[in-house]
């Protein structure tokens, strides 16, 4: 298993990363949560991960804190959810809205996540309940430095992070529409993009 890796960013095209690794290049899937606190292209970084072996593939998955790889691995665990969900979920919901959706029952604000329906997302406020409470606590030191623009296209960027998280092609470029004017890198898309949703 590999527990983390430390290296400089080659690039970030959500939702995949790569990083060199003293000159091993790594991709790595990240939900949008962990894009918002990258640091440049170029800059270095630190990512915790997880390994998901498939027959067909092994995928790594990066997060920048300890908290949302636990709650990562934890969703992967009830039925139904595989890692794509999880990290929609990461994506569309913080680790402290998702305690507070499981707290209060709030079914309606998981079943805006795509590909979560509302069975699913019963299954989840109920499974939940119990091993929230043992999810890692808040760790200092995570990701360094803020987050940067994107290179080319960021609106483009934002489309194909957006399809990626599970939203259909229709529906993306109308949540794009209603993106701020001020948002003009891809993650501040993909943030309003996401705010739109969730209202």
């Amino acid at each position: 298993m590999i527990g983390f890796l430390r290296g400089r960013l080659a690039a970030k095209h959500p939702p995949v990363l790569l990083v060199d690794v003293g000159g091993v290049g790594y991709e790595v899937e990240a939900p949008m949560s962990t894009f918002y606190g990258l640091p440049a292209v170029g800059a270095e970084v630190t990512l915790h991960t997880h390994l998901v072996v498939r027959e067909d593939a092994h995928v790594l998955f990066g997060f920048g804190t300890e908290r949302e790889r636990s709650l990562f691995r934890e969703l992967i665990k009830v039925s139904g959810v595989g890692p794509r969900i999880a990290l929609a979920i990461l994506s569309g919901v913080s680790v402290d809205e998702f305690h507070r959706c499981v707290e209060a029952d709030d079914v309606a604000s998981l079943v805006r996540v795509p590909g979560i329906g509302r069975k699913t997302a019963e299954r989840l406020v109920i499974e939940m309940r119990d091993r929230l409470k043992g999810l890692a606590a808040p760790v200092a030191g995570s990701l360094p430095g803020a987050a940067a623009g994107a290179q080319a296209s960021p609106q483009a960027e934002a489309f194909s992070a957006l399809v990626a998280l599970g939203y259909k092609p229709a529906e993306v470029t109308r949540l794009l529409q209603k993106v701020d004017a001020s948002a003009t890198s891809t993650e501040e898309m993909i943030r309003h993009a996401l705010r739109a949703a969730a209202g």
